[in-house]
C-alpha cells in the first residue's frame, strides 16, 4: 500500500481547491499524475492508494482507495506520469470515518511500510449514524452532498422530508455567485426534482446545462464538464403536497424578481 494524503488548494485551477472537489472524477484525475522523477514518487508504485485528506492541522481523513494498475505510458510526458487507477472496495467501510495523524506536511505520500507510517496513530473512527434533517430552512448541501443525500441510508430523513413538499429552490455557483431559482411543483415534489440535478449536474435547466457542457476549441463536438460540483442547493419556500401549482408558480416568479436571477443569474424565463 501506498499512502497519500491531499490538501486544499484555493488558487490553484490544477489543484483540489475545496470540499466541492472530492468527487470520485477529480480525486481520480487529480492522483493518477505523478511526477516523472522517481525520486518524488516511486518508479513502480504499489497495487492500493489510500488518499487521505486533509482534516485541520495533524489530522487527516480517509477518504478512500485506488487501486493500480500500472502506469499507463503512452500519456507519459516529459514532467508526469499517469497511472490506471480504479477505485477500490478497499477500506470502504471506513471512508470519512478513519482519521489518522499525519506527523509533517512537508511530506505528503508515504509507503505504508515505512517506519514513519508507523507514526500515524488513529485519532478518531467516526460514527456513520444518520444525518439529522436540520428543517426545510436549514438546507444548505453542496453538489457532492447532494448526491449523497439522495442515495446514502444515512439521508433517510432527508428524503422522506423532501418527497412530501413542492417548493422554490435555490442553485448558487459558488465560483461566481450567479443563481438559479426553480420550482418542484405536482407529484414531482422536491425530492424528485433535486434527483435529477443529482443524476446530472443540471436537471434539463438550459443555462445550467450549458455550464455542464463545452464546446472543444475549434470543433463542433461538445463535451461534458464536471462544473456542477461547484453548486449549493437550498429551499427558498416549501408548499403542502395540494398547494395549486398558480401559487407555486406565483412564488417562483416573486423569488426570480426580488433575487435579479433573470437579469443577473441563471435563469432565462
Amino acid at each position: 500500500m501506498h499512502v497519500i494524503r491531499h490538501t486544499f488548494k484555493p488558487g490553484d485551477p490544477g489543484a483540489l481547491r475545496g470540499p466541492e472537489d472530492l468527487t470520485e472524477e477529480r480525486v481520480l484525475a487529480y492522483t493518477r499524475e505523478q511526477d516523472i522523477s522517481p525520486r518524488r514518487f516511486p518508479s513502480d508504485p504499489p497495487r492500493y492508494w489510500v488518499i487521505l485528506v486533509a482534516d485541520g492541522q495533524r489530522r487527516s481523513r480517509l477518504w478512500g482507495t485506488f487501486e493500480n494498475h500500472g502506469e499507463v505510458t503512452a500519456d507519459r510526458t516529459e514532467s508526469s506520469r499517469f497511472f490506471d487507477l480504479r477505485p477500490s472496495g478497499f477500506l470502504a467501510p471506513l471512508n470519512d470515518r478513519l482519521v489518522v495523524e499525519w506527523d509533517t506536511p512537508r511530506s505528503w505520500h508515504r509507503s505504508a511500510a515505512s517506519a514513519s507510517a508507523a507514526r500515524m496513530p488513529v485519532l478518531e473512527i467516526a460514527d456513520r449514524d444518520k444525518v439529522q434533517f436540520p428543517g426545510f430552512d436549514g438546507v444548505l448541501l453542496s453538489y457532492l452532498q447532494l448526491r449523497e443525500m439522495v442515495e446514502d441510508p444515512r439521508y433517510a430523513d432527508w428524503r422522506i422530508a423532501l418527497s412530501e413538499v413542492q417548493g422554490i429552490y435555490l442553485i448558487t455557483d459558488s465560483t461566481n455567485g450567479k443563481q438559479y431559482v426553480g420550482k418542484a411543483d405536482g407529484a414531482e415534489r422536491i425530492l424528485g426534482r433535486w434527483t435529477a440535478y443529482a443524476r446530472d449536474g443540471h436537471g434539463g435547466n438550459v443555462a445550467l446545462r450549458e455550464l455542464a457542457l463545452v464546446s472543444a476549441a475549434g470543433e463542433g463536438t461538445r463535451t461534458k464538464t464536471d462544473h456542477a460540483r461547484h453548486f449549493v442547493f437550498s429551499l427558498l419556500r416549501v408548499f403542502g403536497p395540494s398547494t395549486p401549482s398558480s401559487e407555486v408558480n406565483s412564488a417562483e416568479s416573486h423569488y426570480k424578481a426580488a433575487l435579479m436571477t433573470r437579469t443577473f443569474g441563471l435563469n432565462r424565463n
